[in-house]
């Protein structure tokens, strides 16, 4: 991250601005994809993000590999306000540069990044100087390839707008299984809609449908030994977009480590 005491001055009187000049746009987020909010931005030099080097606060490992973005280049970490404890994983945020007219692109052009990891508090610096990501404060981290496509280079912490959107995916939702004996763990990616997931459950050939709960990110448990029984699963988001119920994803040989694919949530 760039950033130069200078320019945090500089930021503070336009924030100043902002909150005079914007107080009427709507806080509608989740169901209303058409309500804009503010936030702030910075990027991470590199092609890498910290969700790419480590498998970030979401679980996805290497982002390129499930949908979100070639290398990772369309994905962000957020701040706590905004990643809810894992529920914003593979949520899909479009973005715009306002009012900073060194900083934004002309024609305040958007992107569209995916949630895919947890950007953490500094509480050992104020919101407006370094702790971007300080509870109550709505952040993105973005990768350095997304955020020049909305502001230029030498750009310090960016005011933005953002607003929740439907997430594009390519082929079908994916199901990467993990855990052991009574353990057992499902870690779900590429998910459209809004990208997001509010409830899973599983189901084997010799039980019925288990809820799931959240281990952390998109990975979801329950305490079951499911191994020799072909799965199938249910899957609700939490945008609207309904539930999508897979039968048979994985076949009765599956092993831990291996991942299958299911149905996709249909476009509206």
């Amino acid at each position: 991250m760039n950033t130069t005491p200078h320019r945090a001055l500089l930021l503070f009187s336009f924030f100043s601005s902002m909150a005079v000049a914007f107080t009427d746009i709507s806080s509608g987020r989740y169901g209303d994809h058409g309500g804009w909010r503010l936030a702030t931005a910075t990027y991470t030099r590199g092609t890498s993000t910290s969700a790419e080097r480590g498998g970030g606060a979401c679980g996805f490992g290497d982002l390129g590999d499930w949908g979100y973005g070639t290398r990772g280049a369309a994905a962000a970490a957020v701040s706590s306000a905004l990643f809810e404890r894992g529920i914003a994983c593979g949520g899909c945020f479009e973005l715009r540069c306002v009012n900073h007219i060194l900083w934004c692109l002309n024609g305040s052009p958007s992107v569209v990044v995916t949630a895919a990891d947890f950007c953490a508090p500094n509480f050992g610096l104020p919101g407006d100087d370094g702790g971007w990501c300080n509870f109550p404060r709505e952040h993105f981290e973005m990768a350095e390839a997304a955020f020049l496509q909305i502001a230029r280079r030498n750009s310090d912490v960016i005011p933005v707008q953002y607003r929740r959107v439907r997430c594009e995916r390519t082929g079908r939702m994916r199901f990467t299984m993990a855990g052991k004996a009574y353990f057992f763990q499902v870690l779900i990616t590429n998910v459209g809609s809004d990208g997001q997931i509010a409830a899973v459950k599983v189901k084997g050939s010799r039980t019925g449908w288990i809820p799931m709960g959240r281990n952390w990110g998109q990975n979801w448990q329950c305490d079951a030994d499911l191994r020799g029984q072909p799965l199938s699963f249910e899957v609700t988001s939490s945008g609207g977009g309904g539930t999508v119920t897979s039968y048979n994803v994985a076949p009765s040989n599956w092993q831990f480590g291996q991942m299958f694919e299911g149905k996709q949530f249909e476009e509206h």
